[in-house]
């Protein structure tokens, strides 16, 4: 399937394409017939997706096309995927702010394989305004419930392959090999998915700084503790490492996004920032390197817990050590301590992080460490997690990102039930509450009732005189 290109001839030959490149290198499938946006970028070519990102996002769509040409910006679209709606994440040219990006996770598990219930949280997360899915489904043959999201959903659709290992080849995990494990990318890519989380930074070195170092809670992520026992029972290097440029050619033949997954993020606050964080880091470093210069586009995840007066100090490492490229973080969970509130713990963190330059937030539910987020636990985890990205919006100057809080304000100012409603993020919820307590006076709440600030100032700005007791003279 052939992707439609619609070049910006004005802009397609001016400058130097090799100045938008921060590699020394470029290879040769990224040189000869285009197929990624990173591709067509560095041809100078400016494509349907990422004019739609510039109309989106307020930008002219040169800038767009530079910043996905040198790998700051990346628009994960699988050639596949014909029903996406593209979405940048990143920054632009000259490090110009995008709109923080939310993904929602989901996925069948074998303790609740429940299909239904997973529907119906991709129909919440639609509607709630996620930007992305990500299928972690985990059992059985997934293959129908992923070829079917990709075939309805609108929105980025991400998985992380070797979860599906397991259950799509029915082998124990020691004799999976490392051909196996690029069989099912390859699957994924054929099926639409516009970006995979590959753990390919946990290496021999990784290990190595692990062992040496230690840690409270050892290894969190669940794809990152796969590889490593793997690794352990086959005395072998990571495949993931050991093949990274065969996965480049995958990945790059169906243009989907590599997001470096972080297998050693810290697991509590007290990990964070430690030796193997930091040494997967520099590994994720020279990834992200070699895969623009195979012309595949890149994220970079990130931390897991992490205590407040942290969180600024690894957005910028981050983007030092990855040499910009668009970083994707889980929470920060700024606190150890509140489990069934983690999506308020990573609510903080999330907005802190995406303030100081995180891209891209995995939205992180009241379950989390407890159970297979439902339905309910879904939404209030991406609302949740949509604040975070609209406060970090606001802070870092996102074009036109405070004009729905001064709509807001207006609202509140005219006491305009409705259309305070139609703003808010959840407008049922809002809606619920008022109906829940009915106010004695028309135009107030039950919180102040009659002593409304904005009934009575706004009545005395309409040249009404209002007593003590609230009554109009």
């Amino acid at each position: 399937m052939s992707r439609p290109v619609e070049p910006d001839v004005g802009n397609a030959n001016e400058g130097s394409l090799m100045g938008d490149i921060p590699s020394t290198s470029v290879s040769a499938s990224a040189r000869s017939v285009p197929v990624t946006q990173m591709d067509f970028a560095r041809a100078g070519v400016v494509t349907g997706a990422m004019q739609r990102v510039a109309r989106a996002e307020g930008y002219d769509a040169e800038d767009i096309r530079r910043a996905v040409a040198c790998g700051t910006l990346a628009i994960p679209a699988n050639i596949h995927h014909a029903s996406l709606r593209p979405a940048g994440v990143g920054t632009c040219a000259q490090g110009r702010p995008l709109s923080t990006k939310v993904n929602v996770n989901l996925g069948i598990s074998g303790d609740v394989a429940d299909e239904e219930m997973e529907w119906e949280k991709v129909r919440i997360a639609e509607r709630f305004g996620a930007d992305a899915i990500m299928d972690l489904s985990n059992h059985g043959k997934t293959a129908a419930f992923r070829r079917t999201l990709i075939e309805r959903c609108p929105l980025m659709v991400g998985t992380v392959p070797i979860y599906d290992a397991i259950g799509r080849l029915d082998k124990a995990l020691v004799d999976i090999t490392a051909d196996d494990f690029l069989d099912v990318i390859r699957a994924h890519a054929e099926d639409g998915v516009d970006f995979v989380t590959i753990h390919a930074g946990i290496n021999k070195t990784t290990i190595d700084a692990f062992k040496r170092t230690g840690r409270l809670t050892n290894i969190v992520s669940r794809g990152g503790s796969l590889i490593f026992a793997w690794m352990e029972a086959t005395g072998r290097e990571n495949p993931f490492y050991e093949r990274y440029d065969d996965i480049l050619e995958i990945l790059h033949a169906h243009d989907v996004t590599i997001s470096l997954g972080d297998a050693m993020r810290p697991g509590s606050t007290y990990d964070a920032t430690d030796a193997s964080q930091v040494t997967e880091l520099v590994e994720l470093g020279m990834l992200t390197q070699r895969a623009w210069d195979a012309g595949v586009q890149v994220m970079v995840e990130g931390p897991g817990h992490m205590g407040i007066r942290e969180i600024q100090a690894n957005m910028e490492l981050e983007k030092r050590l990855c040499h910009g490229a668009p970083f994707y973080v889980l929470g920060p969970l700024v606190t150890d301590i509140a489990p069934g509130y983690d999506h308020i713990t990573a609510a903080i963190g999330g907005a802190i992080a995406a303030a100081s330059g995180a891209d891209f937030l995995c939205y992180v539910t009241p379950a989390e460490h407890l159970r297979l987020p439902d339905a309910e636990d879904v939404k209030e985890g991406l609302i949740a997690t949509r604040i975070a990205a609209h406060a970090a919006d606001v802070a870092k100057g996102v074009p036109d990102a405070r004009r729905r809080d001064d709509l807001m304000s207006d609202a509140r100012r005219r006491v305009d039930w409705d259309a305070m409603f139609d703003l808010a993020l959840d407008a049922d919820k809002a809606r619920a509450y008022l109906a829940s307590a009915p106010p004695q006076h028309e135009g107030t709440c039950t919180m102040c009732g009659e002593m409304c600030a904005m009934r009575t100032v706004n009545d005395l700005m309409d040249g009404l005189a209002v007593d003590v007791e609230g009554d109009r003279i």
